[in-house]
């Protein structure tokens, strides 16, 4: 048995030496250098003539590839070989000695920047589980370690053949970390049963950094692989359209020099010509800027609209509703423990102040997502794909805000640069007004500098104050207040306020 062992690994071994590769520790075998074969396995021949027996050639190479198979308790079939040289030729090109553990990476996408996680985790490469991994830490992450710019997207692959082994990565980030082995982290090899890959896409060559999430920040375009920020004279709202698009988020809303600090590496010297309609910032066109330097406080910040991929549905109001979430393709229900932490988010994104109440759900189960409730977007949570029930939320800024006009019947009324007026002595009406959103409710015109209310009922979304004979005590500032009870709670909404002049005849 022992000579048919050491037989059958010849042909391995020859082709092994013939490409000149190295054989270590791993599934099957592993390259990860190139050697000089003539070097590595020199028989050194004693002065009687004869080699010794202990550096036979053969002897050595038959041991140590024995030795393998027999740790590893597995043949090594041509398939193993080839993906063994395929996943550690790129070790060779990375570096000379294997990545740290815990080190990523992305494969088989579009982009350097984009494709299927891989975490090297114990000697090898091996595909990650998707979930667990929040956008605002382990993700962006993934992304700063990759040298790439802003989280774009995350998603989920392809689902896993049955029985492959991958590995899967549960991980603490604080966004201070320089790589994801840095972090709070542990990982398991397992088999990802009804699992998905995880895909990841960074942008390529530009980032937003230093900002309260992923759509604001110092803007930073990579030059040589190196970061270099961009001066706001070299900068416009055209080109803030085109960077906002190009890291999936919505239209830009601040653009200003130095509002999220300054970079510290060098300046790109190019001054952008966007059009606007551009996918990416490096499509524009670009000219050489008219200063040669950028002075301190002038590094452009951005800040851009959160993505509109969050609504609530069923509840009468844009911020009330079940929580969907548009995801890969279509509008998906949103499940979650309880939803408090969820549920201020939401309401957050949505720009609906904050959360009133969280109702349980109907029967529809929704993709579980997890938030810690200071996340800007809904998107910067963790989530997987375990179902859970989902659930209504209430945001306090449930009503729109209401309307306020000012109108006559007599032609008492005049209107001119300094707002509407009203002839002393002629009746008027104000009129609060609001949309359809849920039915009943009153209107209270509020007077300022005085305590002095009105009440009405809201009938069909509106209610008219009358004021028979205008004089002087009537000029100031008004606002209509709607009030109604809906979900079991207060709900108000305030106009804005109309001012009132009261002139001569």
């Amino acid at each position: 048995m022992k000579m048919q062992k050491s037989v059958s690994v010849v042909p391995l071994l020859l082709l092994l030496c013939l490409c000149g590769l190295g054989v270590t520790k791993g599934q099957g075998v592993e390259v990860t250098k190139a050697v000089d074969f003539k070097t590595e396995f020199e028989v050194k021949t004693p002065a009687d003539g004869k080699a010794d027996g202990q550096t036979d050639l053969w002897a050595e190479l038959r041991d140590m590839v024995v030795e393998q198979r027999v740790e590893k308790r597995e043949a090594v079939t041509q398939s193993q070989l080839e993906d063994s040289k395929t996943q550690n030729s790129d070790l060779q090109n990375q570096s000379v000695s294997p990545p740290a553990e815990y080190s990523v990476r992305l494969v088989n996408g579009t982009t350097s920047c984009s494709g299927t996680v891989e975490v090297f985790y114990e000697g090898e490469w091996l595909s990650k589980c998707y979930g667990w991994w929040s956008m605002m830490k382990e993700v962006k992450m993934l992304c700063k370690e990759l040298n790439c710019g802003n989280v774009v997207a995350e998603s989920r692959g392809p689902q896993f053949e049955t029985g492959r082994g991958i590995v899967t990565i549960y991980s603490m980030c604080s966004g201070d970390e320089s790589s994801i082995g840095q972090c709070v982290i542990t990982g398991a090899r397992t088999v990802c049963n009804r699992g998905y890959y995880h895909h990841v896409t960074c942008s390529e060559s530009v980032r937003l950094v230093d900002g309260s999430g992923l759509c604001s920040g110092r803007v930073e375009v990579k030059s040589n692989q190196s970061w270099a920020s961009v001066c706001e004279a070299d900068f416009d709202r055209q080109d803030a359209e085109v960077v906002c698009r190009e890291l999936g988020c919505g239209a830009p809303t601040a653009l200003q020099g130095g509002l999220y600090g300054e970079g510290e590496g060098q300046t790109w010297d190019k001054e952008f010509q966007c059009k606007g309609n551009e996918s990416l910032l490096l499509d524009c066109d670009t000219s050489d800027r008219k200063n040669n330097t950028c002075l301190p406080g002038y590094a452009v910040g951005l800040t851009c609209s959160e993505p509109d991929d969050v609504r609530l549905v069923g509840g009468g109001s844009r911020c009330a509703g079940r929580v969907e979430w548009y995801y890969q393709g279509e509008w998906r229900t949103v499940g979650s423990f309880g939803g408090r932490y969820t549920s201020a988010v939401v309401c957050r994104q949505l720009g609906c102040g904050s959360t009133v109440s969280v109702l349980p759900g109907n029967t529809t189960r929704g993709f579980r997502v997890d938030c810690e409730g200071d996340e800007s977007a809904l998107r910067g949570c963790i989530r997987s794909h375990r179902l859970l029930p989902g659930f209504t939320v209430i945001c306090s800024d449930l009503f729109v805000q209401p309307d306020i006009f000012l109108t006559d019947s007599m032609g008492g009324v005049s209107r001119g640069h300094q707002g509407p007026g009203v002839f002393r002595g002629y009746s008027f009406n104000i009129t609060c007004s609001t949309q359809p959103q849920y039915p009943g409710g009153s209107f209270l015109l509020t007077f300022t500098g005085s305590n002095r209310t009105q009440i009405q009922p809201a009938v069909n979304h509106s209610a008219a104050f009358l004021f028979p004979a205008a004089d002087d005590s009537h000029q100031g500032n008004y606002s209509c207040v709607y009030e109604n009870d809906v979900f079991s709670h207060n709900f108000s909404s305030e106009s804005e306020l109309l001012s009132l002049t009261i002139t001569g005849n």
